[in-house]
Formats: C-alpha cells, sequence, structure tokens
C-alpha cells in the first residue's frame, strides 16, 4: 500500500498489564517496618517463580492485545468488534495517544479525534464552550476554525442552555453528546468512536451514526467500535475481530460479523452476575439476575413471562434509583428498552444505602434464538453505572400455536398474537371465516 494512501498502520502490537493482590495496609509503624524488612525475601521469591513483575509486587501479567497488525486506507472506515474484554478499547486508546504499547508500534498519519470514555479529553472545571476549545487547539486548529464550527457543534449536542456551565455538572448524556459532537465537527483526519454511544438516547445515537456517515462519505478514515451489527453493517466498509486479545480476522464486514458471532459469541447464558461500578463514591448496581417463575433461569420456553431483578448500593440515602434496560438480539439489533425514569414504578418513597429493583416483562413475543440485557443505573439527574450485555439469555422453541408445529426459525425477532379474516368473495350472504392467533397453547 502507498504511503499517501495509507492512515493507520499497526505493527506487532501488543500492550501487557499486571495484577495481583492489593497493596498491604499499615495499621503501625511496627508493621510498616516489618513489611520493608520482607520485601527483599519477597523479590527474591518472585524471582525465583519467573516473575518479573516481583519487585513491584505485582504477582501476574495478562495481555490484553498480543500481536495485533493491520493496515487502515485513507477514507476507510473499519469496524473493531468482539466480546467485552477482547482488547478493543485498549488498541484505540494506544492509536489515540493515551497509553503506549508494551511493543510493536503504531504510525499515524492524520489528526486524530477520539471519543473514548465519556469526558476524555474535557477538563472538568471548564465550561462546555472552553473545552470546544481546548479540544480545537489539541486538535490544531485556529481559533477562526473553531468559531466557524461552533454554532454546529452546539447545536448537535443540544446544550446550548448550559454551554457556559462547567461539565463536571454535566450529566454522562450530555458530557456524551458534548463529546461526541466535538470530535466530530472539528474535522480530525482520522475519526475513533468507542461504544460510549450506548450512553446517549435512541434518537442521539441515530443522529451519531447520520454524522459518522457523513464524515466517512467526505473521505475521513473512521474506527468505529460497538455491539450494534446493525449499525457496523450500515457503516463500516470491512472490520477487525479481536478474541482475547488477538486479531482472529481482517477483511469483509460481513464475513467478519459471522466470525464474531460464531466464535465470540459462545453457547450460554449469563442468568446471574456480580457487578461493580468504576466509582465507589457514586452510586451502583452491585447485582443482577433474571427470574423465570421467582427462580434464577438463563432458558426461557417461547412465550413465557421474563423478568429480572438488579441490587444497588449507594455511598448515600438514594430516594429515587433508576434502572433502564435494552434487550439485543445475538447480532446487537436493539429489539426493545425502557426505564423507570418515565414509567410509574412501584414502592415506598425511602431513602436508601441499598435495595433492589425488580422489573417485569410479561410475555415478550421473542423467537427462539440468544438475547442480552445492558443495564443502565442512575436517579433523577445523572447517569452512575452502565454494563453493556450484563446478562445473556436463551429462548427455546415451543409450540405456542397448539398447532403440533413449531415456529419456523430465522423469519424473524419475534412472533406476534395476530388476527387474519378472510372474506371470500363465492355467494352472496357467505359468512367471514376468522383465523385467529393467539399466542397461547
Amino acid at each position: 500500500m502507498a504511503r499517501d494512501e495509507l492512515a493507520i498502520r499497526v505493527e506487532g502490537m501488543g500492550k501487557r498489564f499486571f495484577i495481583g493482590a492489593a497493596r498491604r495496609r499499615h495499621d503501625t509503624l511496627r508493621d510498616m517496618l516489618a513489611e520493608a524488612a520482607l520485601a527483599p525475601f519477597r523479590r527474591i521469591a518472585g524471582v525465583l517463580r519467573g516473575c518479573d513483575s516481583a519487585a513491584s509486587g505485582l504477582s501476574e501479567e495478562i495481555w490484553a492485545l498480543r500481536d495485533v497488525s493491520f493496515d487502515v486506507r485513507r477514507g476507510e472506515v473499519v469496524g473493531i468488534i468482539g466480546r467485552n474484554g477482547a482488547g478493543k478499547s485498549t488498541l484505540l486508546k494506544i492509536l489515540s495517544r493515551i497509553t503506549d504499547p508494551t511493543v510493536g508500534r503504531a504510525f499515524i498519519h492524520g489528526r486524530i479525534g477520539s471519543l473514548l470514555e465519556v469526558g476524555t479529553g474535557f477538563h472538568p472545571e471548564l465550561t462546555g464552550a472552553e473545552n470546544i476549545f481546548l479540544n480545537g487547539a489539541i486538535l490544531g486548529m485556529t481559533r477562526r476554525q473553531i468559531e466557524q464550527q461552533f454554532g454546529r457543534i452546539v447545536e448537535f449536542a443540544e446544550i446550548d442552555r448550559f454551554v457556559d456551565t462547567p461539565v463536571k455538572h454535566y450529566s454522562s448524556g450530555m458530557y456524551t453528546r458534548l463529546a461526541f459532537s466535538v470530535a466530530a465537527h472539528l474535522e480530525p483526519e482520522i475519526l475513533i468512536v468507542d461504544e460510549v454511544l450506548a450512553v446517549g438516547d435512541f434518537e442521539f445515537q441515530k443522529k451519531c451514526l447520520g454524522k459518522m456517515h457523513d464524515v466517512a462519505d467526505g473521505g475521513r478514515t473512521v474506527l468505529f467500535v460497538s455491539h450494534n451489527m446493525a449499525a457496523v453493517r450500515s457503516l463500516c466498509h470491512s472490520v477487525c475481530v479481536l478474541h482475547q486479545g488477538e486479531l482472529v480476522f481482517r477483511g469483509d464486514t460481513e464475513e467478519g460479523i459471522h466470525r464474531y458471532l460464531v466464535e465470540s459469541h459462545p453457547e450460554g447464558t449469563t442468568a446471574e452476575v456480580r457487578l461493580k461500578g468504576s466509582d465507589p463514591l457514586n452510586p451502583s448496581m452491585s447485582a443482577a439476575r433474571l427470574l423465570a417463575d421467582g427462580q434464577v433461569a438463563g432458558r426461557f420456553d417461547m412465550g413465557s413471562s421474563l423478568a429480572f431483578e438488579v441490587d444497588y448500593v449507594s455511598p448515600g440515602p438514594l430516594r429515587h434509583p433508576r434502572l433502564g434496560f435494552v434487550l439485543n438480539a445475538e447480532d446487537g439489533e436493539r429489539l426493545l428498552g425502557a426505564n423507570n425514569r418515565f414509567l410509574p414504578s412501584v414502592g415506598p418513597d425511602v431513602a436508601a444505602t441499598s435495595g433492589t429493583i425488580r422489573c417485569e416483562l410479561g410475555v415478550v413475543p421473542l423467537m427462539a434464538g440468544r438475547y442480552t440485557l445492558s443495564l443502565w443505573f442512575g436517579d433523577y439527574g445523572r447517569d452512575h453505572h452502565i454494563v453493556l450485555e450484563a446478562l445473556a439469555f436463551e429462548v427455546t422453541e415451543r409450540d405456542i400455536w397448539g398447532r403440533g408445529t413449531l415456529p419456523p426459525t430465522g423469519s424473524s425477532r419475534l412472533w406476534w398474537p395476530s388476527r387474519f379474516v378472510i372474506t371470500p368473495r363465492v355467494e352472496a350472504g357467505a359468512p367471514p371465516i376468522e383465523l385467529r392467533s393467539t399466542g397461547r397453547p
């Protein structure tokens, strides 16, 4: 590939992290002196075990990326797909120069605009307007160039009333809208977008995808990480599939999505899971579980009722806990979503530091297949905790119509109680024949 056609080249990229026991807490001076005396012996023991991290008190190494190599052409839109923990965000952080690789190297030809975690690149004490100019300056734009785009950025982000408010007071949704708007409108030659768009509401996600189409049609390069395969199909010219830190596929979008679904989504369920927020000072979800007839279950027959529960904890009393969910098909297509910020909820109006929220969906008319639930937790004014694909379950085939046959697979995502009325035109006065599908066996 000629140099002038190249936007990104990654060669033998690897990133290693160390994990291990937390630092010991020293309650007294004697404990601290004893720990210092034992440290050399622990280092020797670590060397004998072959652990080169012993000197830092760490015990195990994890390779988030290993020997990753690929090229991206100018103007190409590339999807980066894989399961949670596959190394997608680590790769984008290296390309965005937020962290350095352990081995390998990357060549970047052009200015990069990145949208990774919410608020990356923003200064919390500065206003929205000041952060727009700060990010533009980081991208190497002149003040005049930024001013020409300023109105479009604010209008797209829908924050005109709050543009002069410090961003530390923004909700994560406002943060995300402004961050995406800045990254898309300040004309970087390479735009990097992580799954953080899941924070925004559905209408804003549609706006973002539309804007990324405009960016791509304008000849700029886009790296797009998403679990939504419908969006990947719509936007991307090709994909990279990561699995456990390794690049297992690079090429055609449809072939890559098939590889991801087959290899990266093994059969199975996650009916119950422990959760932990990133900030112990914020309220967060602590556990979630799927329920069938009051029991934890990961498999449901077609036509069964679906419910789930989420436990939450808070450092202070929380009077208005809010829970939302998105139900996705296996390929990431969004099927439905709701939250009790807008829907009525039942329960005493009592502030508490912990509790459980139960969501009863009733009979969800899903065809046989594998589905996931992504969870959102917050209160009236803030988003606190988001977990994508927190729960996974399977719906099994069932003779839902009681006619001795199973529904045809692959025809649709949903089955639906339907009513058909046939009116034959054979002779005058013939009564109509009614065929009804109740959806109940």
